[in-house]
């Protein structure tokens, strides 16, 4: 009996290289808990119909010798990675029934270790949004409290881990979309560097945003997910080599922290206590804890939500009914325009769009957008100030556990505020993990909550190092 609540990818390989169970073994354990739960989280979309043959492949490789890292580990996709032949929707009416021509390059990396596909996760719509409830397909539903959120925008893929349906993910961060949901379900989730893994093959929502990044139960499985799926492409010319950021040497054991950031209102008082004793635990391991100031990340998410619509007006504007996806027929072909867009996006999905042309249009563009990247730049260089002195910025992932489905639907100022922490790794572009650190209480459930940690360009390693000493993981 496989148990799928504490097997990891590390031991899993030790296992199926050791013929204590096989893939299909391994595939069919995840088929029958996905088929027992699925149904009342809503983590997945679609199970794929070819898990066993995947699996079987797997095993022939392992027999003959040829095993790599992920070599018959099950996992899940995000519904916004291309996988040849698979239908794929970003969880869009719009893009309902779409077949992918091809393997985004993070895919292609994985099948070329005979990784095993299980089925595409739900998500916000073209990943706009911080729960899951934005999805044309319903609402996916927290593992540890079905009555509240899984997070989002990569909620499926997330809780897809959480319920025990996987046993690693891939999902996309624009804005904390993979350390948010971890963050409020309780698993490890990683926004690698901005140019680390390729998006040739994820569907663009924020391009100067976007990153592909893992959700594992640990830190160590993150790592091994992280080296499977980086390095620079030649269809994507925002990837990089390997001597872009130059290393230091590093010890790694000095985190700051903007404490300063902390007092701001709308910080739960349980989240920032849960902060406190995890940088107490991070003495007691050696670590030393330093003041920092970082003077312009309060504008972080205001800057976020000027150039992520921006961005989001221009990638989107490919979605007219005519190249692909839904087409409705209107009297000319404005009102094709028209029909297409008005029914095919979802409410948060046209706000954004309406925001983005607002902020770019003329005798607006230099008032927000401009101002917007010029406070980018500021803020980028705070980053990299503190970074002289520090190895690693720790905040809380969230400014608050995760809430029930529901409670801020009307109030899209108040979901926003869930990236409060999450969004300057993104404008920055540097790397960001979010961590478990305990679980707080609630009115109904206890939930969990999380510290996020970030390091300079190119340093995922001193993150996966001093989140292994924080989750006492062996190295």
């Amino acid at each position: 009996m496989i148990d799928l609540k504490t097997i990891t990818i590390k031991s899993a390989r030790k296992s199926l290289d050791k013929g204590e169970f096989s893939a299909e073994d391994l595939a069919k354990s995840y088929l029958a808990e996905i088929e027992k739960v699925n149904s009342e989280i809503n983590a997945y979309l679609e199970v794929y119909e070819d898990v066993l043959e995947q699996a079987k492949e797997a095993d022939k490789q392992i027999s003959l010798g040829n095993i790599k890292p992920l070599t018959g580990i099950p996992i899940s996709i995000k519904d916004n990675l291309l996988l040849k032949g698979k239908r794929v929707s970003s969880a869009s009416k719009i893009l309902e029934g779409f077949i992918a021509p091809y393997n985004a390059t993070a895919i292609q990396k994985l099948k070329d270790q005979n990784a095993v596909f299980l089925g595409r996760t739900n998500m916000d719509e073209f990943a706009m949004g911080g729960s899951t409830e934005n999805s044309a397909f319903g609402v996916t539903k927290n593992p540890l409290d079905k009555d509240r959120v899984a997070g989002g925008s990569s909620g499926g893929s997330i809780a897809s881990v959480a319920m025990s349906g996987a046993l690693a993910s891939l999902g996309s961060d624009t804005g904390g979309s993979v350390r948010e949901p971890a963050a409020f379900c309780g698993v490890v989730g990683l926004k690698p560097t901005y140019g680390s893994v390729s998006r040739h093959g994820l569907m663009a929502m924020g391009s100067s945003l976007d990153i592909i990044g893992p959700a594992t139960k640990t830190v160590s499985d993150s790592e091994i997910l992280f080296n499977a799926i980086k390095g620079q492409d030649k269809m994507d010319s925002t990837t990089y080599g390997e001597n872009l950021y130059p290393k230091t040497e590093r010890k790694g054991n000095v985190i700051g922290v903007p404490f300063e950031i902390l007092e701001k209102d709308g910080i739960d008082k349980e989240v920032k206590k849960n902060f406190e004793e995890s940088l107490e635990k991070m003495k007691e391991k050696g670590f030393e804890i330093k003041d920092i100031k970082l003077p312009t990340i309060s504008y972080s998410l205001s800057v976020y939500y000027i150039l992520m619509p921006a961005e989001v007006s221009s990638n989107l504007a490919r979605f007219d009914g005519v190249k692909y996806g839904l087409h409705l027929e209107g009297q000319n072909l404005l009102e094709d325009y028209l029909k297409t867009r008005g029914e095919g996006f979802g409410k948060e999905v046209r706000r954004r769009i309406l925001i983005g042309t607002y902020v770019l249009s003329a005798g607006y563009a230099d008032d927000y957008y401009k101002k917007a990247l010029a406070v980018r730049e500021k803020i980028r260089e705070d980053f990299k100030k503190a970074f002289q002195d520090v190895d690693i910025i720790a905040t809380p992932t969230t400014p608050m556990p995760a809430f029930k489905i529901g409670e801020k639907s009307s109030d899209p100022l108040s979901m926003y505020m869930a990236d409060i922490f999450t969004v300057p790794a993104n404008i920055v572009g540097i790397p960001a993990l979010s961590l478990p650190s305990g679980f707080v209480s609630t009115d109904t459930e206890d939930m969990p909550v999380a510290i996020q940690f970030m390091a300079d360009y190119d340093r995922e390693d001193l993150l996966f190092s001093a989140g292994k000493k924080f989750l006492g993981e062996d190295f």
